[in-house]
């Protein structure tokens, strides 16, 4: 079970508090696939909404151009449909209505020749929480190498 990361958000742990995580595949198209085998994809402004149909939507997810393709090709920054159970979306709906999430991508990856998409529950940080965390980081590295000032 080979996986390999096209693209990862790499500020979500910095914007968010990251609850729970699951993961989804994609129904994209082929030149939008052969773009991501090239390790090309953008997902850092990217968001999900589930609209009233019950669907899962990624959205603002830049996917470039494959550079061989034709007439043909894909539009990059389309709305692609994320693979959920119903029972996980109802789960999802729920949590967001009353506890004030967010949803949003964290990884996009092949797992064996699957692209998967890694998503999460999440819920905003304040400035405040920002300074906090990266205070706490700076004191973990710091033991981690010994300088203890």
């Amino acid at each position: 079970m080979g996986i390999k990361i096209i693209c990862k958000n790499q500020r979500a742990n910095y914007d968010y508090f990251i609850e729970d995580k699951y993961e989804c595949g994609m129904a994209l198209l082929g030149t939008e696939v052969k773009s991501m085998r090239q390790g090309k994809g953008i997902i850092n402004e990217a968001y999900i909404v589930i609209d009233s149909s019950g669907e899962a939507w990624l959205q603002n997810a830049t996917i470039p151009h494959y550079d061989f393709g034709n007439i043909n090709n894909h539009s990059e920054t389309r709305k692609r449909k994320l693979l959920l159970k119903r029972e996980e979306i109802d789960q999802i709906n729920k949590k967001m209505a009353t506890k004030g999430f967010t949803l949003i991508p964290l990884t996009l990856y092949f797992k064996d020749s699957l692209v998967k998409c890694e998503i999460a529950l999440a819920k905003g940080k304040k400035l405040f929480d920002k300074r906090d965390t990266a205070a706490k980081k700076d004191v973990e590295r710091k033991l981690r190498q010994g300088q203890f000032d």
